[in-house]
């Protein structure tokens, strides 16, 4: 599908959307009035929940903070909706950032946990204060006017409403695909990824959770003013699982989904109270609970993804534009060749009572390969996370281009200059081998959420995907950059790592072993791409634990066993040694 197709489709949606109040009655409208604002609502949760992969359950609390804001201006101090859009953005994005800083370090089902609780009390607040009228709430919110113009009925509202959505959602999908977008994406497979590409994780968590409170904001304010009155009950941990369910119907990752999933939840719910009665006697409103509950666990049966994911498997991909060629990102300075780049003095890192790296030191100089080797269980890997900062010291020293990094974290590290690929393959399957490689330019660019969110970064990112092409072509996938990634082998995975290391631009670059699970001639070919890259004066610390693929690569070798260094030399001496032999095979050969 091209371009110009999906614009063509995007137009015919506006121009549908622009036609609605000609053709639908007043109650027609009404329901597509609350199915805007609930959308705005899902957008956000698809930003926090879908992309980055914090599961909010408080969003209702933020759309309430902006409606009791907006009511207590207007309804209460007689100032104008205007003002109160800026105060209820303002104090909802306050709070977000303070909930956001005392909860976004939890993990997992705790961080899910903590969004419960604080929604809870924030609900709880509402019926409770009394200047903000209790559980009676705040009635005669005047309508929202543009100039002389009171937007009191449903047709005259329903063009702002939607004039909001249309602007989230191409602000949404700029934002997701920019530099801070890609970042975001990343997020959801955990935080050891992101933090080697240079990104603090945390802060792109906390920007996420503000940004999705934004469109909750602003989807307060165009409740309170259409419905002209609020109460605490709209904004209760029901209706945040309802804003969930819509961003997961819709499909949790897709901007359009958010409108998808407000839809069917909305038209869903109204059909069963509307047909219900006639076919159960009686019926209740908790059995239009069950029967609502019972609809949606058929649909995750059929559709788990959600609907648009499920449609898009049967459409053509969209066909990518190439960006026209832009300046290069700016390139690090390489040391001089034979220079001490990374010093390791008598590092220790303990678990407990296990010493997993026990008093280990050797240095790495500029423009070499060296191999730090070691049977299964040496402690190689964990050496490379101390290195890389995944993981914090016990004890001794390391320092990089002569500067300590004890105490730094990972994010830090590799914005100093060093680029890692993992011991288990760490992409992101469902993005294209030329976004993987993107992400690996991240600490060469600049834009911010702003200026991604407006499209101010064209330039930018034109010079991130050609770096992004010539890594890609320098390691041999330059064919075929809109595949997903999740397609590769494992060989060309490992490779497409290498790539994405490489558009870092790094001093260093620490190869976790990369000849893993390789066959024999796609060793072969990893060891020329290396070998191209050494003579690029590109300096290499592999961490390995095949011999043989080290041997004929390497310029030093540093050998561990049981935590312990056992032998520091060139291939020959090392090959020869005793303790070498006696590690790899269990007795002095």
């Amino acid at each position: 599908m091209k371009k110009s197709q999906i614009y063509l489709i995007a137009l015919a949606a506006v121009l549908c959307v622009a036609a609605a109040p000609f053709v639908l009655s007043a109650f027609s409208l009404t329901l597509l009035n609350f199915i805007g604002i609930y959308s705005l609502v899902a957008i956000g949760l698809v930003l926090v929940t879908g992309v980055t992969g914090i599961v909010s359950f408080g969003q209702a609390a933020f759309v309430g903070i902006a409606a009791y804001a907006t009511a207590w201006t207007t309804a209460l101090n007689g100032y104008s909706p205007w003002l109160g859009l800026i105060l209820g953005v303002i104090l909802t994005c306050s709070v977000a950032g303070l909930l956001g800083l005392a909860t976004l370090r939890l993990k997992g089902h705790f961080l899910s946990l903590s969004t419960i609780a604080w929604g809870l009390a924030i609900a709880y607040l509402f019926g409770n204060v009394p200047w903000l009228g209790q559980h009676n709430g705040i009635s005669s919110v005047p309508p929202i006017s543009i100039g002389s113009v009171k937007l009191m009925e449903s047709w005259q509202i329903y063009y702002l409403i939607w004039a909001f959505v249309v602007a989230a959602v191409v602000l949404a999908y700029n934002l997701l695909n920019s530099r801070v977008g890609r970042a975001m994406r990343t997020l959801r497979g955990g935080d050891t990824l992101v933090e080697s590409l240079g990104v603090n994780a945390f802060r792109i968590k906390l920007i996420s959770f503000i940004v999705a409170a934004l469109p909750a904001a602003v989807s307060g304010w165009l409740y309170a003013h259409l419905s002209r009155f609020v109460s605490p009950v709209p904004f209760e941990a029901g209706m945040s699982i309802e804003y969930l369910m819509m961003a997961m119907i819709g499909g949790h990752g897709s901007i359009i989904g958010a409108i998808v999933g407000a839809s069917f939840v909305t038209l869903l719910k109204n059909s069963i109270q509307d047909y219900l009665p006639l076919l159960v006697k009686g019926a209740s409103g908790q059995l239009e609970i069950v029967a609502f509950a019972a609809l949606f666990i058929l649909f995750l049966q059929r559709a788990r993804q959600g609907v648009v994911p499920y449609v898009r498997r049967y459409l053509p991909r969209p066909i990518p534009v190439t960006p026209p060629k832009a300046a290069e990102l700016p390139r690090r300075i390489q040391p001089a060749p034979g220079t001490v780049l990374l010093d390791a003095s008598q590092v220790e890192r303990r678990f407990g009572g296990l010493v997993a790296v026990n008093q280990v030191s050797f240095d790495v100089r500029a423009g070499e390969i060296l191999g730090l080797i070691g049977p299964n269980g040496a402690g190689k890997t964990t050496m490379f996370n101390l290195l890389t900062g995944a993981l914090k010291l016990s004890a001794g020293e390391i320092s990089f281009a002569g500067k300590s990094v004890n105490g730094r974290r990972q994010y830090q590290i590799a914005q100093s200059g060093v680029a890692r690929t993992f011991q288990h393959v760490k992409l992101r399957p469902q993005m294209t081998l030329i976004e993987n490689v993107m992400l690996g330019t991240y600490p060469r660019t600049k834009t911010g959420f702003f200026r991604g969110a407006f499209k101010l970064n064209s330039a930018e990112e034109s010079s991130a995907y050609h770096e992004a092409l010539f890594q890609l072509r320098r390691v041999g996938l330059g064919d075929k950059p809109y595949e997903l990634a999740g397609n590769l082998s494992l060989g060309s995975q490992r490779v497409l790592e290498i790539a994405r290391a490489l558009a870092a631009d790094p001093i260093l670059l620490v190869l976790d072993e990369p000849a893993a699970g390789l066959r024999r001639q796609e060793k072969q070919q990893l060891a020329e791409l290396l070998r191209s890259l050494r003579s690029e004066n590109l300096t290499i610390l592999l961490v390995e634990h095949d011999m043989e693929f080290v041997m004929g690569l390497v310029d030093r070798i540093v050998v561990m066993d049981f935590g312990s260094k056992i032998c520091e030399g060139v291939p020959k001496d090392v090959r020869n040694d005793a303790r070498v032999q006696e590690a790899y095979l269990g007795a002095v050969a």
